[in-house]
């Protein structure tokens, strides 16, 4: 999976507004069976919401982040407070829930030069 562009994670982000953390990490960090949920989780949804209640830390939050992401296959858009939003598109295209946004011209409008 590429890296999204910023209007792709801003509609990411969009989406993610109304969806309530559906996996809660604890104490005891990451576990297998935190991951099988994670799994689980955007097998069913694509788009979730990681919450990470026992650590304050800003880089102890980034690093889980990127432990998740490399774990699950999925992509981190963004860490607000002490969520975390990944994404992961489904495997099978009928089952896909969302589709990202593709940003084309209008008409390879340009504007006037000035020579």
């Amino acid at each position: 999976m590429t890296d999204f562009k910023g209007y792709q994670r801003k509609y990411l982000r969009s989406l993610a507004h109304g969806v309530k953390p559906s996996v809660m990490v604890g104490r005891k960090g990451i576990t297998p069976s935190l991951l099988k949920e994670i799994a689980e989780e955007l097998d069913r949804h694509e788009l979730i919401k990681v919450k990470f209640v026992d650590f304050t830390e800003k880089s102890q939050k980034q690093d889980l982040s990127a432990i998740i992401e490399d774990k699950s296959g999925s992509r981190l858009i963004g860490v607000i407070g002490h969520t975390a939003i990944f994404y992961k598109q489904h495997s099978e295209p009928e089952k896909r829930k969302i589709t990202l946004p593709k940003r084309t011209r209008k008409n390879d409008e340009r504007p006037p030069s000035f020579s």
